[in-house]
């Protein structure tokens, strides 16, 4: 499975990605974006939110969704997050389904739930 968020701003995109997680430019031109992982096992990919190959019903900021990234350790992309200055919607803390949370919001307005697991959670 592939994720693909829109963008008005392909280059913002890729480096608030690349910045925070285990992700390179795979491919990069003026409408799309493809980001991998280092291990080649995850992908995502952005693409201009005005771009013909998105329906135009769908040209429109993110709301409904959002994109969970399960780390080692959320707090230290926490630190990460506050070092370039990104926009925290909330700090790490830890739910009670055993998940130290944080969130962020990515520069297209994308919620980005980056979770870690507890240890030690029963």
């Amino acid at each position: 499975m592939m994720t693909n968020i829109c963008s008005d701003n392909l280059a913002e995109s890729g480096e608030f990605y690349t910045k925070l997680f285990d992700f390179h430019v795979d491919y990069d031109s003026d409408w799309f974006v493809h980001l991998i992982s280092k291990d080649k096992q995850f992908e995502l990919e952005i693409i201009k939110r005005t771009s013909e190959m998105v329906p135009d019903g769908y040209q429109n900021n993110p709301q409904g969704f959002y994109v969970t990234f399960v780390v080692e350790n959320a707090d230290s992309v926490f630190e990460r997050a506050k070092e370039e200055g990104l926009d925290v919607l909330s700090e790490p803390a830890d739910t009670f389904y055993g998940q130290r949370r944080l969130l962020l919001k990515d520069p297209n307005g994308t919620l980005v739930d980056v979770s870690s697991p507890m240890p030690n959670f029963d």
